[in-house]
């Protein structure tokens, strides 16, 4: 049941995405969930009390971060599976939870940049989908960051969900997006959200791991079958270079990537003027450009027709055996 409701999902959110008239409309789930980490953050996190009470009432919010989207999930996916047309509904809105069709269009936009305008345009539309600091950036630079975080969106934005959705549901895909999306707002380490910000930090590491590794598998995989990718360096790259990542899980599709491609990528950027001097994923080019974001955007799509197919299979496994 979940599986199936996990292949709907993948299938209509690439056919059609998120539309912005529904946006514009009445939100996105991903908006709904920051209004409440917002408010628990704002209400719990109190620069005036001790690091424990912080670091404690941090966990308290995690608490709630994670169960109330997965009851809502899980409610609403047993009630709608009551429904003639439930699977489908079920499947519509778990494509909510993933991001196919966006994160492509949104790295697409940096290569149209700046092929078409320049440097500028480039870091304007790199700024929409990086947290670094656009101005430092050369040409290079923005094709990087933009493969980077193809990279490591594939994990956290699609794999990752789908993952989770295959194994709990609609509860479990939305406790996962729940997760990743306050690691985003408060898993900083930064003086006002260090303690805060701790449990839920550590909690998003541990629930993207699997699906980190899987992204990593999944890009060699479409290199294997890709005519200017090597899957060899990719692997090679993956076990060498993917554990000195400062994050235990961005390395292992930032590496698969890089070797992929003969990139070198990682390395040395600026968040809000601190540089952090990174390890450095790959032995290849540093010299990258629009032509590679189009190259990593053929293996994304690769490995991600090869994801849908893997749940496919295991849709039609279960249907047989069930």
């Amino acid at each position: 049941m979940n599986v199936t409701v996990t292949l709907l999902a993948l299938l209509i959110e690439a056919a059609v995405g998120y539309p912005d008239r529904i946006t514009r409309a009445i939100g996105h789930p991903v908006m709904w969930m920051g209004y409440m980490i917002d408010w628990l953050d704002c209400k719990f996190n109190r620069p005036d009390r001790s690091a424990a009470y912080r670091k404690t009432t941090g966990f308290m919010a995690v608490f709630c971060i994670v169960t109330v989207p997965a009851a809502l999930g899980f409610a609403m996916q047993h009630g709608l599976l009551l429904l003639p047309l439930g699977f489908a509904i079920a499947g519509t809105v778990g494509s909510t939870l993933l991001a196919q069709r966006s994160l492509h269009d949104h790295v697409a936009q940096v290569a149209d940049a700046l092929e078409r305008e320049g440097l500028s345009a480039g870091r304007q539309a790199v700024s929409k989908i990086v947290g670094r600091d656009p101005d430092t950036l050369d040409a290079a630079g923005v094709a990087r960051a933009a493969i980077e975080s193809l990279s490591e969106n594939f994990s956290d934005g699609i794999v990752a969900p789908t993952f989770w959705l295959a194994l709990g549901g609609l509860a479990g895909g939305a406790a996962y997006k729940a997760i990743n999306t306050a690691d985003s707002m408060i898993g900083h380490r930064t003086p006002r959200h260090g303690d805060f910000g701790f449990a839920v930090a550590r909690l998003d590491d541990i629930v993207n791991l699997p699906a980190s590794r899987l992204s990593a598998l999944l890009i060699i995989v479409a290199a294997s079958i890709s005519q200017n990718a090597s899957a060899t360096r990719a692997w090679r790259t993956v076990w060498r270079d993917a554990r000195y990542h400062r994050s235990p899980n961005a390395g292992y599709p930032e590496a698969a990537m890089a070797g992929a491609l003969g990139l070198a990528l990682a390395g040395l950027r600026i968040y809000g003027g601190v540089a952090v001097d990174d390890a450095t994923m790959g032995d290849g080019r540093r010299d990258a450009g629009a032509q590679d974001i189009r190259a990593a955007l053929a293996l994304y799509r690769r490995a991600d027709l090869i994801l849908i197919a893997a749940i496919a299979l295991l849709s039609a496994a279960v249907s047989v055996t069930g």
